[in-house]
């Protein structure tokens, strides 16, 4: 049994192997402004429901199109107000953040059974939790009832092996395992991280883990609790939530892959697939026209962090247009605090606030015919950040800063020498 089975054991009260169809109760559901609408739909028009069995329990996100950047979005977002208001359920409205780092921040805990209505739910996995992706219409039914059914997914042990070296961040190791085993290397399973590199990982780090593991077709992505986690825990003055007695060692895997990071170099996934993966020195000859460091995936304090340090006393390229979206309006405010915000503003960057604008692309950032990006986001297939005939090529903050400076993409290590 894997940390995920014991978590749904619990949810159920009873042991539980891969395969089984059962029914959990769900700690936390939650849904943002592009699933949220048929979200409403099936309550109010197919449920007909007057009152929600989890409406202490549901939370609304608007996140996507964020600040409406036309009327229909403006209109969708009127009516996650007006529902949430009817109903009980809790909204993060505009300016509050994307909805996984948020929920990490401000909701979820460890031990707890997660359903969101967003592919990277996942996300959250890496505080010790069971994260499930979802649809609307499960999400509906979870929010209206308090109850969802699962399939208990089969486990895949990660074993990351070796301290980072220079200039590798979480997201290049991810992507080393990503290109390695491909972008449906994991469909149905989970994948749950161990291994000496953890050590060396902060939270923050070890969510881009866990968001990309969505990237790899796998159903949810999980680390047990240690003493980082712990700390990170201690250091928000969260000290209640459920401790799980859990020992790998003494569990079953489907699988057992050791991945050797002391080996990893920084690379980037170029487009049309995540799983096209090419090491910096291989491809920093290609110019771009956008970097964009942000999104759920990397536009967490730490990222912020890096590409401050790389950019700190340096510029733009006059060529590029420099994106940094915070994940969320906490993130902002300590990347404001620390100066971090105005060393990338003197640089040339363009802030924006926290938004799954670029990424998804929605706004703020849209890419026009044959215009290439480098981004720390999630996904790179055609059309995703603009134009169908753009490209997206996808990296760590530290190369995507870097390559911002010369116009083209570089290799961060050179930068971070001596920093």
């Amino acid at each position: 049994m894997g940390l995920i089975d014991i978590l749904i054991s619990k949810a159920v009260g009873k042991e539980v192997v891969p395969g089984d169809i059962v029914i959990v109760d769900v700690d936390v559901v939650y849904a943002q402004d592009g699933t949220a609408p048929l979200v409403i739909e099936v309550i109010e028009k197919e449920l007909r429901l007057n009152k929600l069995l989890a409406a202490d329990r549901a939370y609304f996100f608007i996140d996507h199109s964020a600040p409406a950047p036309h009327v229909a979005a403006a209109t969708v977002h009127k009516e996650m107000r007006n529902f949430a208001k009817k109903y009980g359920v809790k909204i993060y409205d505009v300016g509050h953040g994307i909805c996984h780092q948020v929920a990490l921040e401000e909701v979820v805990r460890p031990g707890m059974v997660v359903l969101g209505a967003d592919s990277h739910t996942p996300t959250i996995g890496a505080m010790a939790l069971f994260a499930l992706g979802v649809g609307s219409t499960d999400a509906a039914t979870a929010i209206a009832f308090g109850k969802q059914w699962v399939r208990v997914p089969p486990t895949v042990k990660l074993v990351l092996s070796g301290k980072p070296g220079e200039g590798l961040m979480s997201k290049d190791i991810i992507l080393n395992i990503i290109g390695e085993l491909g972008t449906d290397g994991m469909i149905g399973k989970v994948a749950e991280f161990h291994g000496d590199t953890l050590k060396y990982l902060s939270m923050d780090a070890r969510f881009t883990l866990t968001n990309m593991c969505t990237e790899m077709s796998a159903e949810s992505a999980i680390i047990p609790l240690d003493d980082v986690a712990k700390h990170w825990l201690d250091s928000r003055g969260v000290d209640v939530y459920r401790h799980i007695d859990y020992d790998s060692k003494k569990s079953q895997f489907v699988d057992e892959i050791v991945f050797e990071v002391s080996e990893m170099e920084p690379v980037v996934a170029a487009p049309p697939d995540v799983d096209n993966i090419f090491s910096v020195e291989e491809i920093e000859e290609v110019e771009v026209d956008q970097v964009f460091i942000g999104s759920c995936t990397n536009g967490r304090l730490e990222d912020i962090e890096v590409a401050a340090k790389i950019l700190k006393g340096r510029k733009v390229d006059s060529n590029v247009r420099c994106i940094i979206s915070p994940a969320s309006r906490r993130v902002y405010m300590e990347a404001l605090k620390r100066g971090y915000l105005e060393i990338l503003a003197e640089a040339g960057c363009i802030l924006t606030p926290p938004t799954c604008g670029p990424c998804v692309g929605a706004h703020l950032g849209l890419l026009a015919e044959g215009e290439v990006t480098i981004a720390t986001t999630n996904r790179n297939f055609p059309g995703r950040m603009g134009h169908k005939n753009s490209k997206v090529y996808l990296a760590s903050p530290a190369t995507a800063a870097a390559s911002a400076i010369e116009g083209k993409i570089a290799d961060p290590r050179k930068y971070l020498r001596g920093v």
